[in-house]
Parts: structure tokens; C-alpha cells; sequence
């Protein structure tokens, strides 16, 4: 194709995209109780878990911020629940340039990447209430913290989003190994080092103090990476018996007899 057909073809499928994203955006205008009472349940629930002498309101500031947090909520749902068709036109713009391979691991990453991906936020959401338990906690005596809901839902998907992202990061270390970039031999000689440093990622991600938070993200992360050494030594192995296997048919190619 030449490069114009390329362009009008992402111009097309940017097009078809959009128009999905809008069209969801509308719909979830209308789920909107449902989706600020999703929103609302882990702040509801952290409110139980804090002493009574702690005293905390949800507000919302400015005459406009009721519209905009609306619109920012169905947006962002929006984004997530039209996820399949947009990703599946970026995987359709970009598939006639793989090779046949290519296609097949991507399509088994592809498989893989969306439920890890929501694994972690369920896991992240499951942790919200502790997390936001403990940093209402540290309010003195005698103020009340008004939690702005706008930067609240801003939190809520950052914290989200950290979740995700790091149950995506095994996934990335098996995709390093099918490219030769690292072995599963290193991996096992790093482990203390990746231990080390899970942990301390887990400790600057999850924004609360408390061990509870940080453990719910490093120990599925841990057996995540433990699972990707797994596999990255099994594709080493194999890899080193093909090689091995094509070099004895060279040799046997090459021998007289």
C-alpha cells in the first residue's frame, strides 16, 4: 500500500473509534448513578474502618465541578468499556506489517495483557478502602477532611491504573526473553535483586502506609515474576535444544558417511 492509503486507512479507523468512544460516553451518561456509587463505596467503606473521632465529608468545590466530574467519570468508563474496538482497530492498523510469528505472540500477549490488566485494578480497588482508611487517619483531632471528589476520582484512577500496569510488567519480561534480550538463567541469578525492588515499587505505589497495601501488590507481582522466570527458562531450554538439534543435522549433513 502506498504511504496515502496507509493514512487514510488510520484516518478511518480513528474515525470508527471515535465515533464508539462518543456513543459509549453517552450510554454511560445514563449508568452515571451507578458508576458515582462505584466510585463512592471505597470512601463509604474506608469511613467505617476510621476512628469515630476522625472526622471526614465528601465535597465537591466550584459551580461547575458537579458537571465536570460527571463528564470526567463517563468519559474515563467510557475509554475502558470501548476498549476492545479501539484496541482491536490499533491491532487491525498495525497487523498487515507483522510477519506470521509476530502475529502469533502478539495475539497470545494480546490474550493475555487484557485480564492481567483487570486482575490488577480489581486487586487495586479491593485495597482502596485500607489505603484511604489510613490516610484519613493522619487528620488531627478535632479538624474535618473534606475529601473533594474530583481529585478523589483523579486518585482513584491513578491508583488504579499503578495496579494494572504492574501486573503487566511479568508479561513484558517473557516478551524480553522471546526477543533474547534477557535469559531465564539471568533472571534466576537476579531474583534477590527483583525481590528487593518489588517491594520498594510496591512501597511508592500504593500511596498508604500501611503493610497491608503494599503486600497485595508486591506478593502477586512476586509469583507473577516467578511464573515469567518459569517460562523464560522453558523457552531457553527449547531454544537451546533446537539449536542443538540443528546443529547435529548440520553436522550430519556435513559428515561423509
Amino acid at each position: 500500500m502506498a504511504l496515502s492509503d496507509h493514512l487514510r486507512e488510520l484516518r478511518a479507523r480513528l474515525i470508527r473509534a471515535t465515533l464508539v468512544v462518543v456513543l459509549v460516553f453517552f450510554v454511560m451518561l445514563y449508568f452515571y448513578n451507578d458508576l458515582y456509587q462505584l466510585v463512592l463505596d471505597p470512601y463509604l467503606r474506608a469511613r467505617e474502618q476510621i476512628d469515630s473521632s476522625t472526622k471526614t465529608e465528601p465535597v465537591i468545590n466550584g459551580v461547575t465541578a458537579g458537571l465536570t466530574f460527571q463528564l470526567k467519570l463517563c468519559g474515563v468508563a467510557a475509554l475502558l468499556a470501548s476498549s476492545p474496538y479501539w484496541l482491536y482497530q490499533i491491532w487491525g492498523f498495525i497487523l498487515p506489517g507483522l510477519h506470521a510469528s509476530e502475529r502469533k505472540w502478539s495475539r497470545i500477549f494480546a490474550a493475555i495483557a487484557g485480564p492481567l490488566f483487570f486482575a490488577g485494578a480489581a486487586t487495586g480497588y479491593y485495597v482502596l478502602p485500607k489505603a484511604i482508611a489510613v490516610l484519613i487517619g493522619f487528620t488531627p483531632e478535632g479538624v474535618t477532611n473534606l475529601v473533594e471528589f474530583t481529585e478523589f476520582f483523579s486518585f482513584i484512577s491513578r491508583m488504579l491504573l499503578i495496579f494494572g500496569i504492574a501486573f503487566e510488567i511479568p508479561l513484558f519480561v517473557v516478551m524480553l526473553n522471546l526477543a533474547g534480550v534477557v535469559s531465564g538463567k539471568a533472571l534466576g541469578r537476579y531474583r534477590p535483586w527483583i525481590i528487593l525492588a518489588t517491594f520498594v515499587f510496591a512501597a511508592v505505589g500504593t500511596p498508604s502506609t500501611d503493610p497491608f497495601s503494599m503486600l497485595f501488590l508486591a506478593v502477586p507481582m512476586l509469583l507473577l515474576f516467578l511464573v515469567a522466570e518459569v517460562i523464560a527458562r522453558l523457552v531457553d531450554r527449547a531454544r537451546g535444544k533446537g539449536e542443538e538439534s540443528t546443529e547435529n543435522w548440520d553436522d550430519d549433513e556435513l559428515s561423509p558417511l
